[in-house]
């Protein structure tokens, strides 16, 4: 079982707001298992009316204050979005480590472009976006690492000990499916994007979205029951929370 714990970002950061205030040090919060946590999106019951305000506002509208200067705008996106960004890349590394260190990457990514930011997109798309583009240059640095230097890195370590026999059925399934459509699968069935988001988050035609969707489900239903042929391909909705 993996728990792992952020730096603060005030420390970790050393910025400062518009009017030269260092941003508040945001708490040090704990990562759980995905099959223990609560729903991401659910939060501690605010205890004063700032926060009720705070909690009340979309991610869009607290970007936008944070774009202006507002730490605590950025607290309480990042208490909304650590889990399920540790999540997104848990899934497509298989060292905890690394996706810790990834999704901290991601985050001080949207810190450092919150000037330029415009709402021009559902801020979940904007930050699976980075995301995106942090994980491609990861596995850019690892491969190149491996070749010059034959370094055995992290992301190439054997799957969880401590994962269950479903769980390491289901993510060999999963990883045999076709790149694309493994993309789109996880994100659709795990990160719980519309088809539009994920057609815009790919660059990719709505239509061809739903067909590759589709078609990765047929694709994952006939890898399971060659994996497992007494047990029910249905597994995927029963089980996707451990992948």
């Amino acid at each position: 079982m993996f728990v792992g714990t952020f730096r603060p970002f005030a420390a970790l950061l050393g910025m400062k707001d518009g009017i030269g205030r260092e941003h508040d040090a945001l708490p040090r919060p704990v990562l759980e298992p995905e099959t223990t946590k609560p729903s991401a999106m659910k939060a501690a019951p605010p205890d004063s009316d700032a926060e009720k305000s705070r909690s009340a506002e979309s991610d869009e509208q607290l970007m936008v204050a944070f774009s202006r200067g507002s730490g605590d705008a950025f607290g309480e996106l990042f208490l909304r979005y650590k889990q399920p960004l540790f999540e997104f890349f848990r899934r497509r590394v298989t060292d905890p480590d690394e996706a810790e260190e990834l999704t901290q990457e991601t985050f001080l990514a949207i810190v450092r472009a919150s000037s330029r930011y415009q709402p021009r997109a559902l801020f979940r798309t904007y930050l699976y976006a980075i995301g995106f583009k942090i994980l491609h240059a990861h596995r850019r640095k690892t491969a190149i690492r491996a070749t010059l230097f034959g370094v055995a890195t992290r992301s190439r370590a054997p799957a969880l000990e401590s994962a269950t026999d479903s769980q390491v059925i289901l993510r060999q399934a999963v990883g045999k499916l076709d790149r694309l459509d493994r993309e789109i699968l996880l994100l659709r069935e795990f990160e719980e994007l519309s088809y539009a988001e994920i057609a815009q988050l790919l660059g990719l035609p709505l239509n061809t979205v739903r067909s590759r969707l589709f078609r990765a489900r047929v694709a994952l239903r006939a890898l399971l029951a060659a994996l497992v042929p007494k047990v029910s391909p249905t597994g995927l909705v029963e089980t996707k929370e451990c992948v």
